[in-house]
């Protein structure tokens, strides 16, 4: 049975705030309380290297969820059929990230609430309940681009049927219990390690695949048929719901207090600053890693002519023989396997937040990933089962689209709070920024909208 979260512990407000103005509950439980503030900061004195190295971790987590399998489907398809122009979506894509990142973070370290927790606090009980279901509506698709991809990477690896791989997902609850139990900087670490591993099998395919520069460079700058073509406009705001992934905003809100900064305002500047750096450099990871995917197919599959190339299984079939390089089908299903267990990883930590924030309720880690799983599991099995690999190819796309549709029920909150002198005090946004913000999600809403009128009226 779910138990209720004990008393909560009183956190710092900011400076400015009131109870009364700013957040409706003056004390609240925090995120993830078996490792908030379990990792130590170094004085104000100390070394900028050193105060990174104690930040460094929580963007690598929330890198995660912009490299993993439902990625690949975008990007792949995105590259085979349009060679590199998508690559400015991707970039924009990562600009946006960036920037809705930092915010996260700053929610989060200034008011000691993560997103889920400031919705509950903010907006009556049916408008944050709805709120609820729409991200686990999120978590779910992502988790189901998570059982795919890995249960196609063990398909290619090992030749494991589709249907026993979406199975076999299930036991890496098991697995991320394990390491969680560890401490949170173990599990940051095995993400590091997977993510070298990501970053240096896509180094390998963009060597072997020998692109062309120029049009790389091309690609960089947006054209105006990523909006006017339906098809490709589909597929951008996929990539767009591949990279700036709603769960992720929750996510590093609540990480970034497994520091153990102090909570005056000269500790919340420093954390501030550095988690911003943290974030930004691994999106700067997380964008190589998605270029590289679109960058691979465009010029092995797109420049020779195979501009129907969707499905990773065609992918990885296609890859040793265009390339002229045996080992490429075998790297990429490595990076891909790789890619499913790193945000499997972040997908169970997601998850806690979310239902601990949103319903002040508590499940047991085990349980709460066994529903997360098996709600993804269900579907990925009976399409495995029924269409085989062209099946899971259109629902990993699906489920990406299914994530844009939902970020700006994540993004708009977060910009209002972070706008709120109330509930930020002195570290509300600056105008500038606010204006920013507030475009990047005006973007966001209108090609989601645009997206529902062309899939319905189109």
């Amino acid at each position: 049975m779910p138990a209720v979260l004990p008393p909560p512990a009183p956190t710092t407000l900011p400076e400015t705030a009131t109870p009364e103005a700013g957040w409706r509950q003056a004390r609240t439980a925090p995120s993830l309380q078996e490792v908030y503030a379990s990792v130590r900061v170094p004085a104000h004195n100390a070394s900028f290297w050193r105060k990174l190295l104690a930040f460094w971790g929580p963007g690598l987590m929330v890198a995660v969820g912009y490299m993993d399998p439902g990625n690949w489907a975008t990007d792949l398809e995105g590259g085979s059929r349009f060679g590199y122009t998508l690559l400015s979506v991707i970039l924009i894509s990562n600009l946006f990230a960036m920037l809705l990142q930092h915010l996260a973070a700053k929610l989060g370290i200034v008011t000691g609430r993560d997103l889920a927790q400031a919705c509950r606090d903010h907006y009556s009980k049916p408008v944050a309940r709805v709120l609820w279901v729409l991200c686990e509506i999120a978590i779910a698709a992502c988790d189901l681009a998570e059982v795919i991809g890995s249960a196609i990477a063990l398909n290619l690896l090992f030749g494991l049927p589709l249907t026993w791989g979406v199975v076999l997902t299930i036991l890496d609850v098991l697995v991320v219990l394990m390491f969680q139990n560890k401490g949170f900087r173990v599990l940051e670490s095995i993400v590091a390690g997977l993510i070298v591993v990501i970053f240096g099998c896509f180094l390998y395919e963009i060597i072997v695949s020998r692109p062309d520069w120029f049009g790389i460079l091309g690609g960089l700058v947006p054209q105006p048929e990523v909006v006017t073509t339906p098809r490709m406009l589909y597929i951008a705001i996929g990539i767009l719901g591949a990279t700036v992934m709603p769960h992720n905003l929750y996510l590093h809100s609540s990480i970034v207090q497994t520091r153990a900064f102090d909570q005056d305002e000269p500790g919340k500047r420093m954390a501030i600053k550095f988690a911003t750096i943290d974030s930004t450099v691994a999106l700067f990871l997380a964008f190589f890693v998605n270029a590289a995917i679109l960058i691979t197919a465009a010029a092995a599959f797109h420049t020779n002519g195979l501009q129907d190339v969707a499905d990773i299984h065609d992918a990885h079939k296609l890859l040793a023989p265009v390339l002229g390089a045996g080992a490429a089908s075998v790297v990429f299903a490595v990076a891909l396997l790789a890619s499913g267990q790193n945000s499997t990883l972040t997908g169970t930590l997601a998850g806690q937040i979310v239902m601990e924030g949103f319903l002040n309720l508590r499940l047991k880690p085990w349980l709460r990933r066994l529903i997360t799983r098996s709600i993804a599991v269900v579907p990925a099995f009976i399409v495995a089962l029924l269409y085989g690999e062209k099946g899971t190819g259109e629902l990993l796309v699906l489920s990406q689209v299914i994530l844009s549709l939902q970020l700006s029920f994540a993004v708009v909150p977060l910009v209002v709070f972070t706008g709120s002198k109330a509930k930020m005090g002195v570290f509300v946004n600056k105008p500038w920024l606010q204006t920013v913000a507030w475009v990047v999600s005006g973007i966001i809403i209108t090609l989601n909208a645009y997206l529902l009128y062309q899939t319905f009226f189109g």
